[in-house]
């Protein structure tokens, strides 16, 4: 599907079907166009509900088993077994679980969606980290959760998606403060500079042990005619902006 990137790293895993969708091949229109995949959005929702089903045949579930959180820029991780119904969706920003015939997933504008698998064991994850949700430990919980459900640390693979990128990310001082703060560096704090937040995400991912990391490298924000970026509809004073969304299957 040409509306949609992959990690050669997971692709090359048994089992494991994976997805970051871009903004094209759906039936959304204006600011939405056309891929909009955020029921949090303003987009109608028939429309979002007919762009999650073309997603969730990609791969390779029904569209009530490809399910996204109600994220809150947070580290908190949740384990599921089952599809929850609509009015369960719990506020988490990761996903893990063992059970095939599920897709899970993160919906993103700018932030990085991060996807995990430890193939062998058959445990599979997703992570949406802005850089709130990567400073308070996001990865780190996303990881330590695929541990408890049989995941080998040495054995995960780790993909980082579509995300806005240095080059045009600037953060002014109050920014730079409470990162600052959350990362205990005390440090004299500029009045600009352009943050990495794909840099950041490889760094504590590289801590935490990950040897396998692959960094798809697409910039949201510089690429409109592929993707959606909060940051850009904000700078053009568009009304609304679309979301993406980034998910991962096991099969069989």
């Amino acid at each position: 599907m040409a509306n949609m990137l992959e990690a050669n790293s997971l692709r090359a895993l048994q089992r494991v079907r994976h997805a970051f969708f871009t903004r094209g091949g759906g039936v959304s229109d204006g600011v939405y166009a056309s891929l909009n995949g955020g029921p949090g959005s303003e987009d109608a929702p028939a429309k979002v509900a007919e762009n999650r089903a073309r997603m969730a045949a990609v791969l390779g579930v029904a569209p009530d088993r490809l399910l996204t959180a109600y994220q809150i820029h947070s580290p908190d991780v949740v384990i599921i077994e089952r599809p929850w119904q609509p009015h369960e969706r719990p506020r988490a920003d990761a996903i893990v679980t063992a059970a095939p015939g599920l897709a899970i997933g993160v919906t993103t504008a700018d932030c990085a969606p991060v996807l995990f698998a430890d193939g062998a064991a058959g445990i599979i994850g997703a992570a949406h980290a802005g850089w709130r949700g990567a400073a308070s430990g996001v990865l780190e919980a996303t990881i330590a959760a695929m541990e408890r459900c049989g995941a080998d640390r040495a054995e995960i693979s780790v993909a980082l998606g579509p995300t806005i990128r240095q080059g045009n990310y600037e953060v002014g001082p109050e920014f730079i403060s409470r990162f600052l703060v959350a990362n205990a560096t005390p440090s004299a704090t500029p009045q600009h500079a352009l943050f990495d937040l794909p840099g950041y995400i490889v760094a504590r991912l590289t801590a935490a042990g990950m040897r396998s990391i692959e960094d798809l490298g697409h910039c949201t924000y510089a690429d409109a005619a592929r993707f959606f970026s909060y940051r850009r509809s904000t700078h053009r004073k568009e009304r609304d902006y679309g979301r993406h969304v980034n998910a991962i299957a096991l099969t069989g």
